[in-house]
């Protein structure tokens, strides 16, 4: 009996992907999001993902059998907490520099969830995939960020801004490409902070 013979689909699917380079899966992972951003979710397709990849299309479907196969995935090996690590012993600052930290990948985050807004409605994984890489660790570094303040007795625990600051600070990140046609950059972020969240916590600017 030979070792295909014994080989169960997951060992086959596992020694397929093994001849890809991490390096070379990050290259596809940037081509799927970059598409995305640029054209819109329903606009990519694998054939184009290739191109831009400089691959074979049946190289992108060994690996991953549907586009959102593979954009699930793109997204989750995307996934980064940007906020985590910030903590300068003052619940102001920490806030200024996690409003210029969002404001720097406004642009790109922004732009992928915009384009992606309708698919997720349709494909419940697509969903879940972009809460847990865009959305899910912000937020869990954010509220971090706010206990600490409580523990310091900077904010009392009562304050009833705290349970919104993590829907005002994504809030603002959405909707002002809506109302104002831009992206809520490093210093407009700060600026809404200092004028919007931190008066509502009780802190100084």
């Amino acid at each position: 009996m030979t070792s295909q013979d014994t080989d169960g689909p997951e060992t086959v699917a596992a020694a397929r992907r093994s001849k890809i380079t991490p390096e070379r899966e990050r290259e596809f992972f940037d081509a799927v999001l970059d598409q995305i951003r640029e054209c819109g979710y329903e606009s990519v397709t694998m054939d184009g993902v290739a191109a831009s990849a400089r691959c074979s299309k049946s190289t992108l479907y060994r690996q991953w059998k549907t586009k959102p196969q593979f954009v699930v995935a793109a997204l989750r090996a995307n996934s980064r907490a940007r906020f985590a690590g910030i903590d300068t012993g003052s619940l102001a600052e920490d806030l200024r520099r996690t409003a210029r930290a969002a404001g720097e990948w406004a642009g790109m985050d922004t732009r992928l969830l915009q384009a992606l807004g309708h698919a997720m409605t349709q494909d419940v994984e697509l969903r879940q995939a972009l809460r847990e890489t865009l959305v899910e660790p912000e937020i869990a570094a954010l509220r971090e960020i706010l206990r600490r303040g409580v523990e310091r007795g900077e904010v009392a625990a009562g304050n009833p801004a705290l349970e919104y600051v993590p829907a005002q600070m994504f809030g603002v990140l959405r909707i002002r490409p809506v109302v104002e046609g831009e992206y809520a950059d490093p210093a407009y972020m700060v600026r809404f902070v200092e004028a919007a969240v931190l008066p509502a916590l009780g802190l100084a600017r």
